[in-house]
């Protein structure tokens, strides 16, 4: 989760941008270029989820999200980004037209990677189990997206579980393409990625990119590009938000993908503390409602069988705001910081392994 955040910090100010332009502004990108960077709508839509899943677990229905999208964003004021992407801003003149799902979905962007960037957290809550972060994903989704949008959120969340579980990034990719239609387009695009990531960014940019398509915001592509970079880096955290960001496109969203699939791969430990210091709690610049959450917040809420893997766990503690520090304490139940953040106490069922996860797993 944290990898998310920190890959859409990066990736932000290069997004909509050619390698050449990034180049010609900033050489290429190894860290920060703003002097106070933050997650953008990838990350608080990613809490936005996290939020939903911790609050229903696998118990999750499309009415469950149909509601939130209300509760939360639709029926607020909204801030200035005005929901966010294309997808976001047609689901929701759809919902206050008083449509519901799955009709709410059918815009004219339900392909984007709208669901995609916010697909992590079911693959942190489903860790071990892909098909399962991958079922409940698309129901996520169901609100937002059809097809390709739907699909690109699968392959995520189902990367995510199976890095969780300690799969090595070999495996990692064929939980994602296991979980989305051999003959998709997202399935295409990301086997396409990740046969040239030994060849660099550019080779993995060229497999995928719609030359001359004005959007950059396509699942396949976004959902391919953040693969490839992870591919291209074998796993390691820096090299693959890195790879990400340079490539351009929708680059707040590619580095956080890649971010999230690293982060989990690697752990906390691989993540550069000042890069990890930068992320604070989210400005609430696209959803009000996310004001004030920080990621590793939705996290110790995604785990708390673990006892606060984020507390008395992390690794490099002394890179944390000071008020995550303070609500995080080791060996204090996380259902604190459920109610807390939502007003009621929170529980995350577990559901059984799913035979197909334990099958891409072994």
């Amino acid at each position: 989760m944290l990898g998310l955040a920190v890959g859409d910090a990066l990736g932000a100010p290069a997004e909509n941008m050619k390698p050449s332009e990034i180049r010609a502004r900033w050489g290429r990108i190894t860290g920060y270029v703003t002097d106070r960077p933050s997650g953008t709508d990838d990350t608080e839509y990613a809490i936005f989820s996290g939020l939903l899943l911790a609050r229903h677990g696998s118990a999750l229905t499309p009415a469950h999200v149909e509601a939130a999208w209300h509760q939360w964003i639709a029926d607020r004021a909204e801030g200035p980004f005005r929901g966010a992407g294309f997808s976001e801003r047609g689901t929701l003149e759809n919902l206050r037209r008083g449509l519901a799902a799955p009709i709410s979905a059918q815009h004219r962007h339900a392909w984007s990677d709208g669901l995609a960037m916010r697909a992590a957290p079911f693959g942190v809550f489903a860790a071990g189990r892909p098909a399962e972060a991958a079922r409940l994903v698309a129901i996520d989704g169901s609100v937002s997206h059809e097809g390709e949008g739907i699909h690109g959120g699968q392959a995520v969340a189902a990367g995510v579980a199976a890095a969780m579980a300690g799969a090595d990034p070999a495996v990692v990719v064929a939980a994602a393409l296991a979980a989305v239609p051999d003959d998709s387009w997202t399935a295409r695009s990301l086997r396409r990625a990740v046969a040239v990531a030994h060849r660099g960014e550019r080779a993995v940019r060229s497999a995928v990119v719609i030359g001359g398509y004005p959007w950059t915001d396509l699942a396949p592509e976004a959902v391919a590009l953040a693969f490839g970079a992870y591919a291209a880096a074998d796993g390691d955290f820096r090299e693959a938000v890195l790879t990400a960001v340079n490539m351009g496109r929708d680059a707040d969203t590619t580095a956080a993908v890649a971010g999230a699939l690293a982060g989990a791969t690697q752990g906390v430990s691989a993540i550069p503390a000042d890069w990890a210091a930068a992320i604070g709690p989210a400005r609430g610049r696209c959803l009000p409602a996310m004001a004030g959450h920080h990621i590793l917040d939705i996290a110790e809420l995604l785990v708390p069988e673990e006892g606060g893997k984020w507390g008395e766990a992390l690794a490099v503690p002394d890179f944390l705001p000071v008020e995550v520090r303070e609500l995080v304490t080791p060996g204090e139940p996380p259902v604190v910081l459920a109610r807390e953040m939502s007003g009621t106490r929170t529980t995350t069922p577990s559901a059984p392994t799913d035979r197909a996860d334990s099958e891409v797993l072994a």
